[in-house]
């Protein structure tokens, strides 16, 4: 029975050994396919004989993005263990119950002065002894250093490496773990979604089919590595492809640009905040982008003047959609319906189904807003530990995305908005993309994010949280603004002004954030 091969690395490193994998800019180190394998191997052998990983362990990382964290997937896979990469910017309260759920039998963190590098981590530093209680082993991910820039041995030890350092069981199944992800967790505790190495075997194949990959692509990785989008937009993908990437701890779009030049990229991926911030750059008008074939653009719908800003810059808009659970790759809007079709996220990818569903479970027609289900074999297992969560997320196969959208009579799909962030107002619903949407058609209004907030008159009302672009404008004009845009029960109550909306680390707009200012501010005397 044939066995699809999980070592990809190990594959590219026999057929092309002396191609560009990795790049750490910081260090100024990169790593062929075949130094690679060869680092992660010896990595292997050491999570193996140091500290007795095997088959189904867990290994959890609490650190930024560095280039330790590909090398211990690298060595994960090997393993056949499973990486469980943690949000360091979590509190010690946040971390306690992610801890106790992965059950991780080690745990790589950042010293102290890694983990604090700014304001924001500054509750890290007060994790490591608390946290230290688990069963885990604590280990600093500097002491994997060595095994990225030390010595490797003899060329003629290159045989024996590959060989000894394998795990003495068998192959890895496509049905193995390779990887636990938390969801952001806007509701509750967060799920650790289960990817197996079958779900990154066809995310990849989806991707490469709609992207055009090949072994001569290259991209710098910033997004950050507690998300799906820093391992499976774009990294996963290009190893499948052996093609490569550049390692930053974090997003610059000054410097981002400046090694899109000299590295001559050619993707990009971010979100519109991203890309924007690139064209605001002084670099941006000067920067030569004729590398790159498109960027890849997901998160949020991309702005039409944005989408013409790059477009005049010759490099063309991809739109897409996916989430944890699923690829993450599942739709893509083609550049030339980029304004045609703005808005809208595109098609399904190559081997997913997608259906638009009722609340009664039925099939709606066109432009009839609904919760979006999906089909494909990059559909996660499961949630660890949490049956019930999996056994209530799928139908008969189909993944509920909790995502409503819309398909159109072209088959083009659109994001009409999380399901969780709709509200009822009046016995109607209220979706706060679309109001935002009309918002943001404000010359005066930078940005614009609605919650649903509780009316003793309508059950809910719409909240408007405004980023004013120049002059402020007032209520009565944002009233008047949207009254000729929307239905009246869409309009927004009452309006709060910002200097900036919170974001989370995928750079979307957190709405918690929102929902508990407004909780507490009620709360107080």
């Amino acid at each position: 029975m044939f066995r699809p091969e999980t070592d990809w690395l190990a594959r590219w490193a026999h057929y092309t050994p002396s191609r560009l994998v990795l790049r750490d800019h910081g260090r100024g180190v990169e790593w062929t396919y075949r130094d690679a394998h060869l680092r992660a191997n010896e990595l292997a052998h050491f999570l193996r004989s140091k500290h007795g990983i095997r088959r189904g362990d867990r290994i959890a990382t609490i650190s930024r993005n560095r280039s330790e964290l590909f090398f211990l997937f690298f060595a994960c896979i090997k393993l056949g263990a499973v990486l469980v990469p943690l949000n360091f910017r979590l509190t010690r309260a946040e971390l306690d119950p992610l801890i106790a759920d992965a059950d991780p039998s080690l745990v790589f963190v950042e010293d102290d002065r890694g983990v604090t590098h700014s304001d924001e981590n500054s509750g890290a530093a007060e994790q490591n002894d608390s946290l230290e209680d688990s069963s885990a082993t604590w280990v600093a991910i500097d002491t994997l250093t060595e095994f990225l820039i030390g010595p490797i041995g003899s060329p003629a030890s290159s045989s024996d490496l590959q060989t000894r350092n394998r795990p003495d069981e068998a192959p890895a199944n496509e049905n193995d773990l390779v990887m636990i992800l938390y969801t952001s967790g806007t509701t509750g505790v967060p799920k650790g979604a289960m990817i197996t190495h079958r779900m990154l075997f066809w995310n990849s194949v989806n991707t490469g089919l709609r992207l055009d990959l090949s072994s001569r692509d290259h991209t710098q990785s910033y997004a950050p590595l507690f998300h799906t989008g820093g391992w499976n937009v774009l990294f996963t993908p290009f190893l499948h492809h052996g093609a490569s990437h550049t390692v930053l701890d974090g997003f610059d779009a000054d410097f981002l640009l400046q090694l899109i030049e000299e590295e001559r990229s050619t993707l990009l991926f971010g979100v519109p905040t991203m890309l924007k911030m690139m064209t605001e750059s002084e670099r941006f008008g000067r920067t030569d982008l004729s590398s790159l074939r498109y960027a890849i653009v997901g998160g949020a719908p991309m702005p039409l003047d944005l989408i013409d800003v790059w477009h005049d810059r010759g490099v063309p808009i991809r739109q897409g959609y996916g989430l944890t659970e699923v690829g993450p790759n599942c739709f893509s809007l083609h550049e030339d319906d980029a304004k045609r079709k703005a808005g809208s996220i595109g098609f399904p990818n190559f081997y997913i189904d997608a259906r638009v569903v009722g609340e009664d479970g039925a099939t709606l027609g066109h432009d009839e807003p609904g919760e979006l289900w999906l089909r494909s074999p990059v559909v996660t297992p499961g949630y660890w530990n949490k049956p019930e969560e999996t056994a209530a997320a799928c139908t008969d196969g189909w993944f509920h995305t909790g995502d409503i959208v819309r398909q159109d009579a072209d088959g083009f799909f659109y994001v009409v908005d999380r399901k969780k962030n709709m509200f009822i107002s009046g016995g109607e619903n209220v979706y706060p993309a679309e109001v935002e949407a009309a918002l943001a058609t404000h010359p005066n209004v930078a940005e614009a994010a609605v919650i649903g907030v509780a009316d003793d008159r309508w059950g809910e009302v719409g909240l408007a949280f405004i980023v004013a672009s120049g002059n402020p404008p007032s209520e009565e004009e944002l009233r008047s603004h949207c009254n000729e845009r929307l239905a009246r029960y869409k309009i927004p109550k009452s309006f709060r002004f910002l200097d900036s909306l919170p974001r989370n680390d995928a750079g979307k707009v957190d709405r918690m954030s929102l929902v508990l200012e407004v909780n507490n501010q009620e709360d107080e005397p």
